[in-house]
């Protein structure tokens, strides 16, 4: 073999190595998808911690995906992502097109079945808290029209601007169903991003908003909370959905997934979100403090 045909033949091998070892990589790497919040953020590192101690596997981590469910739903379906955090009424409403409302558990069961059935996901464990909805208003707008109840605020609807992030817009139980229910008819109703909400509310470019129960802000913002009066919103558990291929190609996903399993009280998600939120500490680092503070990540993990 001349020189020309050796250093060619070393070349070939060098790409093959290369691309194996590229291939091997991948096929070890467990990619988690999160909506774009800081609450998704900080589940997304607990998981990532959680599955690379238990099973050894590389994770990879995609933040913020505009459009939350109406994009992340689709694209872990196609096999884009191996698992999300997602909330069951979410699941329910938003994916399913269920329009009946039941108990908690029959619920959970029935969103096992169906996204196996359907799409073959699965939904492994809740995390504990419940992250529902809750309608709130600038401060000065509650003490203008005394507004304490969602009832008292249809009364002047009409003279306020709506602001909403896009899943909710969207959704079947959303800013329609809301609007239905109460009668609200507002002035305008605008798409804007989950973590603009109370920012937008604060500078007056938006009067009243869909809060969410554990949003770090909530007690702290220049916003008044107002009671449900017709108990209109269902419950938000958040949970883990995951292809059921890659439960079948990583061993120990399963397990490692369940560690999440009742860990989080709503107290608890508010503070973990104030942290990153307000306190502007890193995600990651919150996330693993909480989970040594549990019993759940080793003192060395890295």
């Amino acid at each position: 073999m001349n020189g020309k045909a050796l250093k060619l033949l070393v070349l070939c091998l060098c790409i093959v190595v290369l691309f194996t070892g590229c291939a091997s990589k991948t096929s070890n790497t467990i990619n988690i998808a999160t909506k774009p919040m800081t609450e998704q953020y900080i589940l997304g590192e607990m998981l990532g911690l959680l599955i690379e101690q238990e099973t050894g596997y590389e994770v990879e981590i995609t933040k913020g995906i505009g459009g939350g469910t109406s994009n992340i739903h689709p694209a872990i379906v196609k096999g884009d992502f191996d698992l999300y955090p997602e909330y069951t009424a979410t699941g329910w409403l938003m994916v399913l097109k269920k329009t009946e409302i039941l108990e908690d558990d029959i619920i959970f069961s029935e969103l096992q079945k169906e996204y196996s059935k359907q799409y073959k996901l699965t939904w492994i464990g809740k995390y504990g808290f419940n992250n529902t909805y809750a309608i709130a208003v600038r401060n000065q707008v509650a003490e203008k029209y005394g507004l304490k109840t969602c009832s008292d605020l249809a009364k002047v609807s009409d003279q306020l601007v709506f602001g909403g992030n896009g899943d909710f817009i969207e959704r079947i139980d959303g800013y329609k169903a809301l609007c239905d229910a109460y009668g609200f008819n507002f002035k305008k109703a605008i798409d804007i991003d989950l973590g603009l909400k109370y920012t937008a509310l604060e500078n007056g470019e938006i009067d009243v908003t869909n809060a969410f129960t554990t949003d770090a802000l909530l007690n702290v913002a220049n916003v008044t909370v107002l009671e449900d009066d017709k108990g209109h919103f269902t419950n938000y558990f958040a949970g883990t959905v995951v292809r059921e291929d890659a439960l079948k190609k990583y061993p120990g996903l399963k397990e490692a997934l369940m560690k999440m399993d009742n860990i989080l009280t709503d107290s608890e998600m508010v503070e973990l979100n104030y942290a990153v939120e307000v306190e502007k500490r890193d995600e990651k680092e919150v996330a693993r403090e909480f989970l040594l503070k549990k019993g759940l990540l080793k003192e060395n993990d890295e």
